[in-house]
């Protein structure tokens, strides 16, 4: 499987877990966390929208997101990630590398975080 069907596929899975959980009224939102500009890594939030239709969530349809680009500015990843969970996201995916993970993991303990790096997250001392 190639890395990027796989990211795909668990975007999708991550966030139909807690968009399937109970039927709400509103359409639920997910945050979308990079700490890179949408001008560079626009292939991300593209690909983590394509995953979530695969899934049979749609933007718009039966889904929102939201997204929070750090511009290379990591020092903005705490607040950014924080935004989110306040806008009451359901889940974050957090791209980019792993001080977007470690700041939507610190943003909520109850908030979903899915995230994609490429080594492995042991050895980054969470």
């Amino acid at each position: 499987m190639r890395r990027r069907d796989f990211v795909k596929a668990v975007a999708g899975s991550a966030v139909a877990s807690p968009l399937a959980a109970g039927a709400q009224q509103r359409m639920p939102l997910v945050g979308f966390l990079n700490s890179a500009s949408p001008d560079t890594y626009r292939f991300n939030a593209d690909s983590f929208r394509e995953g979530l239709k695969k899934a049979g969530f749609v933007e718009g349809k039966n889904v929102r997101i939201e997204e929070r680009w750090a511009r290379a500015d990591y020092d903005a990843l705490p607040a950014l990630a924080a935004e989110l969970v306040a806008m009451g996201v359901v889940a974050i995916a957090a791209t980019g590398d792993v001080a977007s993970a470690r700041a939507a993991q610190l943003a909520s303990n109850t908030v979903p975080v899915v995230f994609t790096i490429g080594g492995t997250p042991f050895a980054m001392h969470w």
